[in-house]
């Protein structure tokens, strides 16, 4: 098995995007995931770009136990000058200098001639020699430059002491067989590239980044460039789970390995949705919430009676407990066999056939049909034991102490109490939790409001959901005042939890 470097760039090239930027306490918490899980390589930044980037890598570089730590430099002696001193620090240090060989940067953006950027290559890698002898260089839009000029720039880097040559497709232009081509073609004519390892930095621009590394790997790189969740300038990079993923499940196609811990990967993409607040898209390779979920009643059919056979990975392989059977207007009989059997329900053939003709109708009207609403149709309502809401005074405004005077109704018995919040929706769902023991193990995952109809006069619909370990809980509330309306959401939420634990004792357990 060939082994692949992984080099994460998710804190520079990913915090490039717009809406990605990171505090240094943040990086620090990615780029401790991202050792821990395996990762060859962490570009921590940019050092010349700004003192928090430079502290970011210098504070990275102090702590990282086992991955090479590395900063992006210009091809600039004050740029090289500042990332060496940011990697110092580190076990292991790494520059990464950089400039353009194409026709079209060179003339418009750089406006050198082509036998003075050789000139730069030879002064500048030679110069970062000085404070490491881990020196990578990117030929910045190699895959739109002339090859014959992309091969002398390559011999000049490696000969001034480069050890890692990086040749990017810089804006997402190329096709994985310009990729294999191009490295085929420099790695072949160049008389010491046997001297550095060859790397490949893929954008995503015609969403061929993966599959243009893959091409670079088979054409002889032996560094990916990546990124968790794809994040990266324009429309993001390479992702590393994708790579990790598909080098791990198609050994036998890409003969390939390398060192990240896989098991790790969906708890990086939740780390980085998180610091980033920019949520991944459900249908998302590996990461996507709807990677290892299944509607149609076919495929959850073949589920049932084996993974394999429209799974082609687990999901414990990426972090992930199980894989997620959706109820909705697709499923057929076996599914919802086994939802009531998860749900400790028993039924007689003819109560089971009503039942599910009922999921069947209701799932045409709804979207997502939840565990709350199986328990409904098969039950019925019971509001005998419901939670209700008395009354309700809030205090908010400017200056004012934000607080909720709470007062429920349940079993015959009042219960009251007044909490403070961050606001006073905050004020109302500390109170509910501080008078109902079961809203403890709620995490509140959506708030929504909607106005029923114009004016200012509207009536507001609440929309509460909570995640109560796997099992995902929809409140809904209506009123004239929107944050009666949002305690009634939240109540009804907790009474459908409480529904559920009377059925099934064992359904809430810890989020992996």
């Amino acid at each position: 098995m060939k082994h692949i470097i992984i080099f994460d760039t998710t804190l520079r090239d990913g915090e490039q995007s717009p809406g990605m930027s990171m505090t240094k306490e943040e990086k620090l918490l990615v780029a401790e995931l991202l050792d821990t899980m395996g990762v060859d390589v962490i570009e921590a930044g940019f050092a010349m770009a700004s003192e928090g980037d430079f502290h970011a890598v210098k504070a990275i570089a102090e702590v990282a136990k086992n991955a090479v730590i590395c900063s992006l430099s210009r091809a600039k002696y004050a740029d090289i000058e500042r990332a060496g001193e940011a990697v110092k620090p580190a076990k292991r240090g790494r520059i990464h200098t950089f400039i353009s060989t194409s026709d079209i940067h060179l003339k418009y953006q750089f406006r050198l001639e082509k036998p003075a950027v050789i000139e730069i290559i030879k002064d500048t890698v030679a110069y970062a020699r000085r404070f490491t002898d881990d020196v990578e260089w990117s030929a910045m839009d190699a895959t739109r430059s002339d090859l014959g000029f992309l091969c002398q720039a390559v011999e000049a880097a490696i000969g001034a002491g480069a050890t890692t040559i990086n040749l990017p497709d810089t804006v997402g232009y190329a096709t994985p067989d310009d990729v294999a081509h191009m490295f085929r073609h420099v790695m072949g004519n160049v008389p010491n590239a046997d001297k550095a390892v060859f790397s490949f930095h893929g954008q995503n621009d015609l969403g061929l980044a993966t599959a243009n590394t893959l091409a670079a790997l088979q054409a002889g790189a032996g560094q990916a460039e990546v990124t968790i969740n794809g994040i990266g300038e324009r429309a993001g990079n390479t992702s590393l789970e994708e790579v990790v993923m598909t080098l791990k499940t198609r050994k036998d196609r890409y003969g390939m390995e390398c060192g990240v811990k896989s098991e790790y990967i969906m708890r990086a993409s939740r780390l980085i949705q998180s610091v980033t607040g920019q949520s991944v898209q459900v249908n998302k390779a590996i990461v996507g919430a709807n990677a290892f979920a299944h509607e149609s009643g076919i495929h959850q059919d073949g589920m049932l009676k084996h993974s394999g056979t429209y799974e082609i990975m687990t999901p414990e392989s990426i972090g992930l407990t199980r894989s997620n059977l959706v109820m909705g207007k697709h499923s057929g009989r076996h599914a919802f066999k086994n939802k009531l059997e998860e749900l400790n329900i028993t039924l007689g053939d003819n109560a089971f056939e009503d039942a599910f003709n009922r999921f069947k109708a209701l799932a045409d009207k709804k979207k997502d049909v939840f565990d709350e609403d199986i328990l409904s149709l098969v039950d019925g309502e019971d509001d005998s034991h419901a939670l209700t809401l008395l009354s309700l005074a809030v205090q908010c405004g400017t200056g004012a102490v934000q607080q909720a005077e709470v007062v429920l109704h349940q079993d015959g018995q009042e219960l009251r109490t007044t909490q403070q919040g961050n606001g006073p929706v905050d004020a109302i769902f500390k109170s509910i939790k501080m008078l109902v023991p079961s809203a403890e193990s709620a995490h509140l995952k959506i708030y929504q409001v909607h106005a029923v109809t114009a004016g200012t006069d509207a009536q507001a619909e609440v929309t509460v959901r909570l995640e109560m370990g796997e099992t995902i809980i929809n409140g809904h509330g209506a009123d004239v005042d929107t944050l009666v309306a949002s305690a009634k959401a939240y109540l009804d939420a907790l009474n459908k939890v409480d529904r559920l634990r009377a059925r099934k004792d064992n359904l809430l357990e810890p989020v992996s």
